[in-house]
């Protein structure tokens, strides 16, 4: 059984007062979150107000690059070349770098989004480009269990941080089903929290289609988009201590 899990949240991709103000809730539960730093979502001054937050609270921050794809949420793969994708990807780590500089804390990780993010998995030449990005700003990857990533990462030597989702159905070869599929985001709350005790146990639990699969992850992920988020992360931390679970980042 694993005692010790981190809890992350991709944050600063709504610049909504109400938005703010759960992303900011949800930092209070989290050990870890991700903030969006332009390719997809979020403004250098919503990245200030991230970072700050995390820093008040102690919490890691890291960067959640992805496609420059404002207008489709970074959830559609993109026709680009890799140099520009690198360019891009160069630009938004180079701006929340420099606010946290301002800020006085110090970036933990790299989490790509959306699209990217599923897309590197197993992609020989987007995992090395995220390698590449990682390594030059010596900063940890985070990626699915049983990837290409994660092996290639491995290799590399570069710090990688294996995350697991508590709110999507994952196929049975470990990936998560597209969310064009119905059924792709668990909406059940009890069905989240049940699939998080498995992933932080590292037990079995229902993978599409009814069959039984097994991950080993050091951090799960808290959709802050998602319906009832906050009240969904309150209830894992809270499933997870009453397991005997830590909560912390991934070392």
């Amino acid at each position: 059984m694993t005692s010790k899990i981190d809890l992350n949240a991709d944050l600063g991709e709504d610049e909504n007062p109400a938005g703010i103000a759960r992303d900011v809730g949800i930092m209070d539960i989290v050990s870890s979150c991700n903030i969006a730093c332009g390719g997809h979502a979020g403004s250098p001054d919503i990245m200030r107000t991230m970072l700050t937050a995390a820093k008040a609270r102690a919490i890691a921050p890291g960067a959640h690059p992805s496609y420059p794809d404002r207008a489709g949420f970074g959830r559609q793969s993109m026709d680009i070349s890799l140099e520009n994708l690198e360019i891009s990807l160069t630009r938004q780590l180079n701006t929340i770098a420099a606010i946290a500089a301002e800020v006085d804390i110090s970036l933990a990780h790299i989490k790509p989004h959306g699209a990217l993010y599923n897309d590197a998995q197993d992609d020989p030449i987007l995992s090395a480009l995220l390698i590449d990005i990682a390594a030059r700003a010596n900063l940890a990857l985070v990626g699915m269990p049983g990837s290409l990533i994660q092996k290639k990462a491995g290799e590399e030597n570069i710090a990688f941080i294996a995350e697991a989702f508590i709110d999507r159905r994952y196929t049975d070869n470990g990936r998560l089903v597209p969310r064009s599929q119905a059924g792709a985001v668990i909406t059940d709350e009890s069905d989240r929290i049940s699939q998080g005790i498995c992933l932080a146990q590292g037990t079995a639990f229902e993978a599409q289609g009814g069959n039984s699969l097994r991950l080993e992850a050091q951090s799960l992920c808290l959709h802050s988009d998602s319906d009832g988020a906050l009240d969904t992360a309150k209830r894992m931390r809270l499933a997870l201590e009453k397991a005997g679970i830590v909560i912390g980042p991934a070392e």
